[in-house]
């Protein structure tokens, strides 16, 4: 099937959903390749090929959504699958307590591509395995200074094009390659042993992989275990100041701000799947953070892992800043619950294959650069704790209590840094974190990671990041 007939087979659903009845509808045609290449402890495991094409169709009768989808590109199937999203929303109708309604988004017509210089196309079984084993023999027979007996090494490659359509005349194109590696190591030494979960992920071609400096990225995590394994000073447990890593910003920032401002869960929609938010309807306005505390979401972002600068409704993404000197400043918003609150879409809605309906998601979610260099904060801390990278975090279903559990972690006595503490532990609330915030460093850096969301799973390339943070005032535990 060739994209161009997959096209006007997407058209004719929409105008067929329509003729039917439908109030409106949209159709998402979407072709995702994927390769992946594992090894484990340096042996050559299955290698993983998938690919799905086929075409979404969503609509909205009587003030209810169906969606049905189809992998079959003929006429009949295309008619059958619009007729019968159709008897799905009205059959929902009935139990509504209140109709859906849209809000009246501008129709976006665009064709857009990430950037990409040497195709991922390209990115066979071999060239995928090969930079697996030039890692592996950098970490491999305690070549980074410690024995690591459990190594997991995974590479991807992976191709979405889609072709968008709605009733209300958006026409969006568009081709995402991405490129993921997943790495988990498991160091083991005088009966200690240490683990670090590694990520890294971006839009792009096999460029990625030499960008991110993945292989030496590695070595370097490999190399950090063993200095781990061998550390015993205990963490101090009294009140401190505690900096966060770009990695711990980034986690906290996507796990305590960007899922509770997920609209949808604000809403309810998502109690039964992924979990309700502690804010609000109303909670808009709401102070949660110190004036420092300023958290974003931004798809537009180039080269990210959630690069999406249009959204699976057809509307032009944005930057969205989730919290503002502290104040909750927004919501993530699709077309639906942007009409609830009497607003325009912020272009967060998203799907992972064309036969699971668009939610809201997050996209690249971040704490906001401020003036300090590195250095400089630390300066600012008589007593406390560096966290630059964790084992362990864990929140609560309202995204209110959470915890995290750092692997690499300094201790800062009269602004200088000090040697290794074993395992300190942050355990806070929501409102509590975000008002400890007292600097930022201006270092950016971000990490990849799969959000979890929705039923059936969507799993969603983001990422996650910030600056250096600087909490005052914390009170740490030990594990």
């Amino acid at each position: 099937m060739k994209l161009e007939e997959a096209k006007q087979l997407a058209e004719k659903a929409v105008s067929r959903a329509a003729s039917a009845g439908a109030s409106y509808a949209e159709a998402r045609v979407q072709e995702t390749r994927g390769r992946e290449f594992l090894l484990k402890n340096g042996e050559p495991q299955p290698s993983y090929f998938a690919e799905s094409f086929g075409i979404g169709l969503r609509v909205l009768c009587k003030g209810a959504l169906g969606f049905t989808a189809t992998n079959r590109f003929d006429r009949a199937s295309v008619n059958e699958m619009s007729l019968k999203a159709v008897k799905l929303a009205r059959a929902s109708a009935s139990i509504l307590k209140k109709p859906i309604v849209f809000d009246s988004s501008k129709a976006v017509k665009r064709k857009w591509a990430a950037e990409e210089k040497e195709k991922v196309e390209n990115g066979n079984a071999a060239w995928l395995r090969g930079v697996l084993e030039e890692i592996e023999s950098r970490i491999a027979d305690g070549r980074a200074g410690v024995a690591i007996p459990g190594r997991i090494l995974g590479l991807g490659v992976d191709l979405e094009e889609r072709y968008y359509v709605n009733s209300d005349g958006a026409r969006v194109q568009s081709r995402l390659p991405r490129v993921s590696f997943f790495g988990s190591l498991t160091a083991s030494e005088g009966g200690e042993m240490a683990q670090r979960s590694i990520q890294e992920g971006e839009s792009g071609g096999l460029e990625v992989v030499k960008r991110v400096g993945l292989v030496e990225r590695v070595e370097e995590e490999a190399k950090v275990l063993g200095k781990v394994i061998r550390t015993t000073a205990k963490p101090p447990t009294d009140t401190i100041d505690v900096i966060l890593s770009s990695e711990l910003s980034g986690i906290a920032a996507h796990e305590s701000v960007g899922h509770p401002q997920e609209a949808d869960r604000v809403l309810g929609r998502e109690g039964a799947q992924a979990g309700e938010s502690y804010l609000k309807r109303d909670s808009l306005g709401m102070r949660v953070g110190s004036k420092e505390a300023n958290i974003s979401d931004d798809p537009t972002l180039l080269h990210s892992n959630g690069f999406t600068p249009v959204d699976d409704e057809g509307v032009e993404a944005k930057k969205r800043m989730l919290i503002k000197d502290g104040v909750i400043n927004e919501y993530l918003h699709n077309r639906y619950t942007a009409a609830e609150f009497g607003l325009s879409s912020n272009g967060a809605s998203r799907s992972v294959a064309f036969d699971r309906e668009p939610i809201i998601r997050m996209s690249n979610t971040f704490v906001e650069p401020g003036n300090y260099s590195f250095e400089e904060l630390v300066k600012e801390v008589k007593h406390g704790i560096f966290f630059k990278s964790f084992t362990e975090w864990n929140i609560d279903d309202k995204r209110l209590n959470q915890r995290y559990v750092a692997l690499e972690a300094y201790l800062i006595v009269a602004g200088e840094m000090k040697g290794l503490v074993k395992a300190p532990v942050l355990e806070i609330t929501t409102p509590r974190l975000w008002s400890s915030v007292k600097a930022r460093s201006r270092n950016m850096d971000f990490e990849a990671a799969t959000c979890g969301k929705g039923d059936p799973q969507q799993g969603a390339p983001v990422w996650t990041g910030g600056p250096e943070t600087l909490l005052a005032g914390i009170k740490l535990g030990a594990r």
